[in-house]
């Protein structure tokens, strides 16, 4: 149950609807219902899901909690409800009706498995979603034919996905391999890395790993902070080995982290402060790469800005990863060859470290999740000199740009200056040692002070 209650705030958290789930209120329209479970089966299925979702007690714009009334015990015509949708969906699927509170309202959800082998369809009638419409599925011949096609070969993946090509070579494979001690055999390597079809013909695996992706894969820097500024220009790094092309993205990486020099508080050496988090932006890099939709046939996109790179991967969390999960590092791989590659080259970890590294430094606001894509935010923190201006520092000579996390604590403590740090990580979502790293950095810039005691005093806004 509480699981369900997870995967309710997982979908409640997202913008928008998918095809794959609905809100309702209080409507309990039984024929409308058993065409929703007919269409949020097919559609779950279109879309690599276990379950579509039928949810009572959500308004569909806002996603508050209102809680209802729905009431899926009733009779319909003297039959039971659960009885009359059953003895209509062909094939039969195990849907349940499950009852769950959220904010102390009733909540009623539907629970809808995936269609499987053939859709699934009630009175004779198939149904898909598409967008928010429920649709007639022989209305739609093309998205009928995907539809069979999925359940007949299964969700379009890297491993069954045949190659744009079948003319490749892998020379610049067997070179990263052996820089690492690692040597491939010529004869099995392609069976063993999973480079082939079940017909034998080359995957798309393959051909991103191969000397040619056929993939570009660009950097765009932009002079201001969004698109409509002029193009600064764009640096090409694709149509090479998928492992090539990350290795020089996060070379590039390197080159656009300047070191800054911090003059204030110099007692020896000056200290040289980066431009970002290199680490941060290390593991929202390999992320990208590693669990982008590369099926779609779009590489990762990333746009630098003048205050903050965005770097944006396709896709969405995949089937059986929760929201609390991916903030966990709890790695559910959306590309699992590529993955099991990226670790054998230590390119990545197991552990799944990378989303909190990278809210440790930046907090949960550093994600956003849009309807087809995930986009990570890495903001620069600029040292500037401000000659007139003394109230952003001690020694009055600079002003700090502060990334969105010491923005917010800056905000918590206006709100309340007896606010703690325990209480800090809760709000923004980071751990505690990152919530005091961040103290600390805006103590030294003379941005706050602790008036009294560690214990009893409070927090000054400077």
């Amino acid at each position: 149950m509480e699981d369900l209650k997870q995967t309710v705030r997982d979908l409640m958290s997202l913008e928008t609807e998918e095809e794959w789930f609905d809100y309702k209120e209080n409507w309990q329209e039984p024929t409308g219902i058993g065409e929703y479970i007919s269409a949020l089966s097919n559609a779950a299925a279109m879309f690599g899901k276990e379950y579509g979702y039928l949810i009572w007690g959500i308004n569909d714009k806002s996603h508050e909690v209102v809680g209802t009334v729905m009431d899926y015990h009733k009779d319909v015509k003297n039959e039971p409800l659960q009885h009359y949708l059953a003895r209509q969906l062909m094939p039969d699927i195990a849907f349940q009706f499950q009852e769950i509170r959220i904010n102390r309202k009733r909540i009623v959800v539907l629970v809808i498995p995936a269609a499987h082998q053939v859709p699934t369809a009630f009175n004779g009638n198939r149904f898909l979603r598409i967008g928010s419409s429920k649709v007639n599925l022989n209305k739609y011949p093309e998205r009928e034919a995907r539809l069979f096609d999925i359940l007949r070969n299964g969700f379009p993946t890297m491993e069954n996905t045949e190659a744009d090509s079948q003319e490749m070579t892998f020379r610049k494979l067997f070179l990263y391999y052996e820089d690492r001690g690692i040597i491939l055999n010529k004869k099995t390597f392609e069976k063993n890395l999973g480079f082939l079809t079940r017909d034998g013909k080359y995957n798309l695996l393959a051909q991103l790993l191969s000397d040619n992706s056929r993939i570009p894969i660009r950097v765009s820097i932009f002079k201001g902070r969004d698109k409509a500024s002029s193009l600064y220009s764009v640096r090409e790094f694709g149509n090479n080995s998928l492992l090539l092309s990350l290795d020089k993205v996060l070379e590039y990486g390197d080159v656009l982290n300047i070191l800054q020099a911090d003059e204030s508080d110099r007692l020896v050496e000056r200290k040289e402060i980066p431009l970002f988090d290199q680490s941060a932006f290390r593991e929202a890099v390999i992320n990208a790469f590693v669990h982008n939709l590369w099926i779609d046939g779009n590489a990762p996109m990333i746009t630098v800005y003048s205050d903050r790179i965005e770097i944006l991967s396709r896709g969405t969390l995949p089937p059986k990863q929760t929201m609390q999960g991916f903030y966990l590092g709890e790695s559910v791989p959306v590309n699992q060859k590529l993955s099991d590659i990226f670790l054998q080259l230590h390119i990545s970890e197991r552990s799944g470290r990378g989303v909190p590294k990278i809210t440790e430094v930046y907090g949960k606001e550093a994600f956003e999740f849009r309807e087809n894509s995930i986009v990570v935010t890495i903001p620069f923190h600029y040292l500037e000199a401000d000659l007139g201006n003394k109230t952003g520092n001690k020694s009055g000579n600079y002003t700090v740009r502060l990334n969105p996390t010491r923005q917010r604590i800056l905000e918590e403590m206006r709100n309340n200056p007896n606010v703690t740090g325990e209480q800090l990580a809760l709000m923004i979502g980071i751990k505690k040692t990152a919530i005091e790293n961040n103290i600390s950095f805006l103590k030294k810039n003379g941005l706050v002070e602790r008036v009294g005691s560690r214990k009893n005093g409070w927090w000054k806004v400077v």
